[in-house]
């Protein structure tokens, strides 16, 4: 896919073929043994979420995600993304690029509900790696020995500890202190404070922490990131908070003179908030993509729902109060997909550090407008399915239910319209929309 040329690869066409097949050879007919299907029908979220453990996902319920990741590893396209050093496939041809997966992001999200891509859990058969893009950009040598390495046989599972109880959006006031301190001669550090929605707190063995370590609170520098064991002595989960969508893994943590080593700082003193965006952009644009599939995927349903149904001897796409809603939605899922595209390979085209500069407010664009554009298509979709859509035998509401968080998470719909008027209007430094357009034509 060029600049001028809105075609997928052949080779990435190759690839979509070759990861359906592998689903319905090895998924599928995993999903439908043992009733593993009560994962995914009408007993969903009471199949995934231990009610009497505090609303934790159900152990057998995260060994069948497992053994489903096994094999897409084993079938190699679980690692897609990731370099070659580390088993994936990621590439100057493009394989695992931003566009790569954004295609295919979308691409699986369109087929609806299943094993091979559940979302709820960040789940798909070609994964997405945040913590590992985190060490790669930042970590040393040992620590990408042992947490890359364990993250990918299973044994490291790392949680992301930036939000507070009292700070979201607002990363750099956040309460959390680390001053030095040595220990048995040992240079170190001893934290403080409080961190919430950490996911997957409950199976951690190692979380992110991101602390104050100098400066004054609203700076962006002063912050570091501290690779702190999940056994610290003063390390606690103090409870679990029940979501719109469940089960919950997304814990409030409590902070109590922890101390680690200075070893276990990732990237520089005083510059973790560079290690917590390390991957947002990426991040992001695969998000919006997973949205637009499941925007298509409610559209495409209702479509097809509306010419079988016939109230009155007539079916319902034949009134025009059906249609017109579908086709606003099917016309902004053609437009968004052209923009997450377009954003996605512009991505591949510069280094990682110019992205946020150059076309930071395409990616918030994506974002923001997918996941409303997802809520808005699996609430048309609950409409004109009437009760049957209502009802959980239909998985619209779990889509609701699920793509609703993220209008809040990866940063909120505020903070990234904030981010596309910063450059529209030219605050904080950066280009106005004339400037730019002004540069593009000299190109």
């Amino acid at each position: 896919m060029s600049s001028m040329n809105f075609s997928i690869p052949p080779d990435l066409q190759q690839y979509l073929i070759d990861l359906d097949a592998f689903i319905e050879k090895k998924i599928n007919p995993l999903q439908n043994r043992d009733d593993n299907n009560r994962f995914f029908d009408h007993r969903r979220e009471h199949a995934r979420t231990d009610w009497d453990n505090g609303g934790l996902p159900r152990p057998e319920w995260e060994a069948l995600l497992r053994e489903s990741k096994k094999l897409a590893d084993e079938a190699g396209f679980y690692r897609l993304s990731l370099p070659k050093e580390y088993g994936g496939q990621n590439s100057s041809d493009g394989r695992g690029s931003n566009l790569w997966m954004a295609v295919i992001r979308e691409h699986l999200a369109s087929k609806g509900l299943g094993l091979f891509n559940d979302l709820q859990n960040e789940h798909s058969m070609v994964g997405n790696f945040p913590t590992i893009i985190m060490l790669l950009h930042f970590g040393n040598t040992a620590q990408k020995e042992e947490y890359i390495g364990g993250q990918l046989d299973g044994n490291v599972r790392i949680t992301f500890g930036l939000t507070e109880p009292g700070h979201g959006s607002d990363a750099t006031h956040m309460a959390a202190k680390a001053r030095p301190e040595k220990r048995n001669g040992v240079d170190g550090y001893v934290l403080n404070g409080y961190k919430k929605w950490q996911t997957g707190m409950h199976a951690a063995t190692h979380c992110f922490i991101f602390a104050r370590t100098s400066g004054m609170s609203g700076e962006a520098t002063g912050i570091t990131c501290f690779i702190v064991p999940r056994n610290s002595p003063g390390l606690n989960a103090d409870s679990y908070e029940w979501t719109l969508n469940m089960p919950t893994d997304h814990a409030t943590v409590s902070i109590n003179d922890v101390w680690v080593p200075a070893t276990s700082i990732l990237g520089a003193l005083d510059h973790g908030l560079g290690v917590a965006q390390a991957f947002v952009h990426e991040n992001r644009i695969r998000q919006a993509a997973s949205s637009l599939g499941a925007a298509v995927y409610c559209v495409q349903q209702s479509v097809q729902y509306a010419n079988d149904r016939a109230p009155f001897g007539t079916p319902l796409s034949h009134n025009q109060g059906i249609q017109f809603p579908l086709v606003e939605l099917h016309t902004q899922c053609e437009m968004l997909r052209q923009l997450i595209r377009k954003t996605a390979l512009e991505m591949d085209s510069m280094p990682h550090v110019e992205v946020e500069k150059k076309i930071g407010d395409k990616v918030s664009m994506c974002n923001y407008w997918a996941n409303r554009l997802c809520c808005e298509a699996a609430d048309r979709a609950i409409q004109v399915h009437g009760g049957n859509g209502y009802s959980r035998h239909f998985p619209f509401e779990h889509i609701w239910r699920h793509h609703r968080r993220y209008r809040i998470t990866e940063g909120s719909e505020e903070i990234q319209m904030r981010k596309v008027a910063a450059y529209l209007f030219g605050f904080g430094g950066r280009k106005t929309l004339k400037d730019a357009r002004a540069g593009e034509a000299k190109l």
